[in-house]
Parts: structure tokens; sequence; C-alpha cells
């Protein structure tokens, strides 16, 4: 798909990952949606980014562990846009958890944002989509999907389903609908690690040091641009998984 005039929507896009992600798709030339949750400061400075890009934008406000505001989320697209094109589930939760003391709550939480928002997400996105022709959804997860993290037990279960549930929407929606996955590895500290933690995270990795956001939005447009690629897990990890 030519991103030309496309418009896209990204979770989870005011600031971090999904901010490269989005930046990445205004630069090709997509009009964007950038939803956030908590992130009021960030949204209307990403969205001020890509206007400059010479893009529409508009910052869509919804917790997306609210079925109702994943509808007002959609609503909000539709009435601005008429339709959307593309769809990249990047918004995400990463705790932590003993699997003997881990709270139902707890569990609850990591899935409903991390599975069942993107199900809600690309079940409302397919249907405008069709209503275009084609469309691409793209779902962002995680390395905890492919190999298990004891000390994320409900992170590395919803990351897994992530990957089955990209399976299985390209093999429903297809043809019209090409679905694929980025699973990426050490591409942006997380806010509560110290510099040494995440130095030795690089270190991890085969090619010896972190990668970028940038990293991965350039995945999500390769998948994005490239036609005969669907059902796909594309990993950015630097080779982490195999060291």
């Amino acid at each position: 798909m030519h991103l030309q005039d496309k418009v896209a929507l990204v979770t989870g896009a005011a600031h971090r990952v999904g901010k490269a992600i989005a930046l990445e798709l205004a630069q090709a030339g997509a009009h964007l949606v950038i939803h956030y949750h908590r992130a009021e400061a960030e949204a209307p400075v990403t969205v001020a980014e890509i206007q400059q890009l010479g893009r529409r934008a508009l910052a869509a406000r919804a917790n997306l562990a609210h079925p109702a505001e994943i509808d007002q989320l959609f609503a909000a697209v539709e009435a601005e846009f008429g339709g959307l094109d593309v769809l990249v589930n990047s918004a995400s939760i990463m705790e932590t958890g003993d699997v003997t003391t881990l709270s139902l709550a707890d569990w609850q939480r990591s899935l409903d944002i991390n599975l069942t928002a993107p199900f809600l997400c690309a079940q409302r996105a397919a249907r405008l989509m069709l209503a275009r022709g084609e469309g691409v959804i793209v779902n962002i997860t995680d390395g905890s999907g492919l190999k298990p993290w004891a000390k994320y037990p409900a992170h590395s279960v919803s990351k897994a389903g992530l990957i089955m549930l990209t399976q299985v929407l390209a093999k429903a929606l297809a043809p019209k609908i090409r679905v694929n996955a980025v699973s990426p590895g050490p591409v942006m500290k997380p806010p509560d690690w110290e510099d040494a933690r995440w130095e030795h995270a690089g270190q991890r990795t085969l090619l010896k040091r972190a990668g970028s956001g940038y990293d991965v939005a350039h995945a999500v447009r390769f998948l994005i641009e490239h036609d005969f690629i669907t059902g796909e897990t594309l990993v950015v990890d630097g080779g982490g998984r195999f060291a």
C-alpha cells in the first residue's frame, strides 16, 4: 500500500515507540490519528510535528480497557476522515508479577490492554477498511510473546496471544486486508530502568547494542508498503533471541 494521503490510526502514538511510528507514516505521506490515554501533554506536540510535515493529524483520547471508549475512538476517526486505511496497535502496558501471587485484576488489566483492545480495534478498523476495499493492520508485539519471561507472566501471555491474533486476522480478513506484526527487542529504555541495566540489555543482543523506536517504525512501514506479506511477525531485536 502506498501511504500517500492514506489515513492511519496509531494507538499509543503520543510518545515513545508509537510516536516514532506515527512520524514515520506521516513522512511517507499518511494523515494520522494520534490515540493517547494519559499523555495529554505529549499528544498535541506530536500532532503539531505531523502538521509541520504537511499532513493532517487528530489527537483522540481513549482508555482502551473500556470497549465503549474504543467505539468512541473509531467514531471520531470516521467523523474526521470518513474512513481508515491503516491501523497500528502500538498501545501496551508492561507489568511485572509473580505467578504465585499475581491478582486476577492485574492479570486481566494486561490482557485487556495488550490483547482484547487490539482485537476490538482491529474489528472496528476492518469494517472501515472493507468499505474502502483494502487495508493494513500491524500489531506491535514483544520478545516476551516468543520467549517466556517468568517475571512478566501476564505480559508474556498477552503478547503471545497477540501473535496468534495476528495470524487469525490475516487468515480471516484476506485477501482485502493484510495483517502483520512487529516484535521489538530493546529499542527504547523503560522510564524506570537505570542506564546500566539498559546498556546490559543491549549487550545481550548479537549486535551488542540497543535499537531505537525508529527501527520499529521502519519495520512497520515496510510491512504496510509490501503487499505480498501477511500473517507474519517481523522480529526487530538485534538478534537478541539468539544470544
